[in-house]
């Protein structure tokens, strides 16, 4: 069912022991959405936490580092920031979701849904579900807010900022987010086995399709050589974009199991979402994802093939 900002707040006054459920790989909108709620539900007086299959990458640590953890067994589950149940790894199946808060176009309805699609990130959705349960917006959910809002729109450098947008992120600030850090960490910091596990990804990209087509292959063994891992791929996707000339930009990271995990990047010409939903996948019209069973070899001879469809 599809519910409005209001029917979301008014349902959330109601609840308690509120378990906030963000997708695996997380990256700083999902999480910025998850904890932002959070915070915002324990200011009401909720019995509330957030929970991710995957292991949050350390540059995230502001966002919770100051919410004591706390174990209790939910009476309702919210998922946020996630078009289907299952980007949400190994808790897929785990609990019975009974809302989403979401802003993709391709999410399928599997839960009680808020879903506004016309907006670039979803803690643009949670901002607005924050402001109508009357809460007072602190640093600390400004942050998170913002940390969405940044992340999603690559530092209000994509096609998908509106000026909206731009207001939203100036409220933020006059709320007390940090623009300054927060920009400098997600966009302008190196781990420095991040920057050797880029600069061997860079050595990995080829080109296809009249070079109109980019494709960089992160594997396993470039972890080991790296001591890098999947939680600071996050920021290697947007390189393949960058490009001169590219129009579709694709990372393809090697899971432990031998299967992999493809994220697409394009400009206006091509609909990234629709290309990700031919293998099951979906996300944005410029940014998106689907997972493969297969060897990278064979993942990235299907996405080749593909692309030759949409490059017609």
């Amino acid at each position: 069912m599809r519910i409005d900002v209001k029917q979301c707040a008014a349902i959330l006054r109601e609840k308690d022991n509120i378990l906030i459920l963000t997708h695996a790989n997380p990256d700083g909108d999902t999480l910025g959405s998850g904890f932002a709620l959070c915070r915002a539900l324990m200011k009401i007086g909720k019995i509330c936490a957030v929970e991710n299959a995957d292991t949050i990458p350390k540059k995230y640590n502001y966002l919770y580092e100051d919410i004591a953890p706390i174990k209790f067994d939910p009476d309702y589950v919210v998922a946020v920031d996630v078009a289907t149940s299952k980007l949400l790894g190994n808790l897929d199946g785990k609990y019975h979701i009974d809302m989403c808060i979401d802003h993709h176009s391709t999410n399928d309805e599997y839960a009680d849904n808020l879903l506004l699609e016309d907006v670039p990130a979803a803690c643009r959705v949670i901002f607005e579900v924050v402001r109508e349960l009357g809460v007072d917006i602190d640093k600390n959910i400004a942050n998170c807010l913002y940390t969405g809002l940044t992340t999603d729109t690559g530092c209000f450098r994509y096609a998908s900022t509106t000026a909206d947008t731009y207001r939203a992120a100036a409220e933020l600030i006059d709320f007390g987010a940090e623009n300054g850090k927060i920009n400098r960490i997600m966009f302008e910091t190196k781990s420095k086995t991040y920057a050797r596990l880029e600069r061997l990804a860079l050595d990995s990209m080829r080109f296809y399709e009249n070079e109109r087509v980019a494709v960089i292959t992160v594997t396993q063994e470039m972890y080991r050589l790296t001591g890098s891992n999947e939680q600071e791929t996050e920021a290697i996707a947007p390189l393949t974009r960058q490009i001169e000339g590219v129009e579709i930009g694709i990372t393809i990271r090697e899971k432990e199991d031998g299967t992999c995990k493809a994220s697409i990047r394009t400009f206006e010409s091509v609909n990234a979402a629709q290309l990700a939903k031919s293998f099951g996948g979906g996300g944005h019209s410029q940014a998106a994802a689907c997972k493969f069973d297969c060897s990278v070899k064979e993942a990235r001879e299907r996405l080749i093939a593909k692309c030759g469809e949409f490059l017609k």
